[in-house]
């Protein structure tokens, strides 16, 4: 059963849907006798990639022109355009809680019976569907992160270290470390964001995704089921370094990059970055043990980017066209290569000798989606983690967490 959208985007988006049929979408004019085509994607980091992959769809097409549009702060400049109706032809986003207000404000058009799903892994169409609430798919996953943890190859072979497979293992290889004066994990929780990286794999894993499903209709609280999360939160904090809160992301990636730590929670994202700072490290990841049976761990998994395509763009048929080329297994290759990703699209396989660790969980299955995109970001999931692992009031924490998603959801 679909959510309904935030009282006052709802309200807009009404007025905008309406205005739809009253006008005519310009976006379609075509110049030099091409059709113009507009690709708002989200990630400045890719914008590069993205470049070079129109120019070359750009050249093999003379009836097509795309461009692409990359503005900072993406997500918001995209909610103000849909209640201006100035909506792109094409657009790139993650799974988040906002594709998922959009989804079911019906401004996407329903690619269900899409033949541009057809090569990608199913895993990936469901978590649309759980995210969303809705039968209908009106996006096409295109790249996925994960979630767990990275660590300096070099300084666990020079310590006779094994890599963990279960909670316990991964707490005594902390305390392993501890001992012998070396620091287990760089937390940079100065950004706050970066709080949300062990929220996501615990209580994916030890909760489920199904719990959301769950809140959503007020059949559960966090503080009925997520006192073991913030319980090994807070676990883990015994093992970081002297300044826990005064280290940022980028102050990390150099950091585990020049071999200050043995550990390090982090998301694919970064191993980029961290290479950025020192070519040479030797990265292995391992998917975040959370429990003590190995067979039911679960890789976060999620959606980095999919496609949707505009309800009421009358450019669907070139719209299709330019995904379609997208997903061809050589471009969608140089994507997930160069920013270092996996592919949504099936038999694509990433081969970054960093990540081998991983691969065997995405193509086994054994995923779950990041448990933050199912939480509104009205909710504030962030600050309200990095202020309980502060203060490391359990109780409190749990019932910030209900309030703030009820003060949510009383507003939609």
């Amino acid at each position: 059963m679909r959510t309904t959208l935030t009282k006052a985007l709802g309200t807009m988006l009404l007025c905008g849907m309406m205005a739809v049929l009253l006008s005519s979408c310009t976006s379609g004019d075509s110049a030099n006798g091409k059709v113009q085509i507009e690709f708002f994607q989200n990630k400045p980091e890719a914008k590069t990639t993205f470049d070079e992959l129109i120019k070359t769809f750009n050249a093999e097409h003379d009836d097509i022109q795309v461009t692409q549009v990359n503005p900072p702060d993406a997500e918001t400049v995209l909610k103000t355009r849909v209640v201006k109706n100035d909506i792109p032809d094409i657009m790139a986003m993650g799974a988040t809680d906002t594709y998922s207000i959009l989804a079911q404000s019906d401004i996407f058009t329903d690619l269900t019976d899409s033949s541009l799903l057809q090569t990608i892994d199913p895993n990936y169409i469901q978590m649309l569907k759980d995210l969303t609430g809705m039968d209908e798919v009106t996006g096409i996953p295109y790249a996925t992160n994960a979630n767990g943890i990275m660590y300096n190859k070099t300084l666990f072979k020079e310590m006779g270290l094994d890599v963990p497979k279960t909670w316990d293992e991964l707490i005594a290889t902390a305390q392993k470390i501890k001992d012998a004066g070396e620091i287990p994990f760089y937390f940079t929780y100065k950004d706050d964001w970066q709080t949300s990286l062990p929220f996501n794999a615990l209580g994916s894993n030890l909760v489920g995704i199904d719990f959301y499903q769950e809140r959503r209709d007020d059949k559960v609280t966090f503080k009925e089921k997520y006192r073991e999360v913030a319980e090994k939160q807070l676990e883990l904090m015994k093992y970081g370094h002297g300044d826990n809160f005064g280290k940022a992301y980028s102050d990390g990636n150099r950091a585990f990059a020049n071999g200050e730590a043995f550990m390090y929670i982090q998301g694919t994202w970064a191993i980029s970055e961290i290479r950025k700072a020192n070519p040479n490290v030797d990265i292995g990841f391992f998917p975040f043990p959370t429990g003590n049976d190995a067979s039911e761990i679960k890789l976060v998994n999620g959606i980095d980017s999919l496609f949707t395509i505009a309800a009421d763009t009358p450019n669907r048929e070139q719209a299709e066209t330019f995904i379609a080329f997208l997903l061809k297994p050589e471009n969608i290759g140089r994507y997930i290569d160069e920013q270092t990703l996996f592919s949504a699209v099936e038999d694509v396989k990433q081969d970054d000798p960093a990540v081998q660790e991983l691969m065997p969980y995405i193509e086994q299955g054994k995923v779950v989606d990041f448990a933050d995109h199912y939480i509104p970001a009205a909710v504030q999931l962030n600050s309200i983690v990095q202020s309980f692992l502060q203060n490391q009031n359990i109780d409190n924490y749990l019932d910030t967490l209900d309030k703030e998603w009820d003060k949510v959801a009383n507003r939609r």
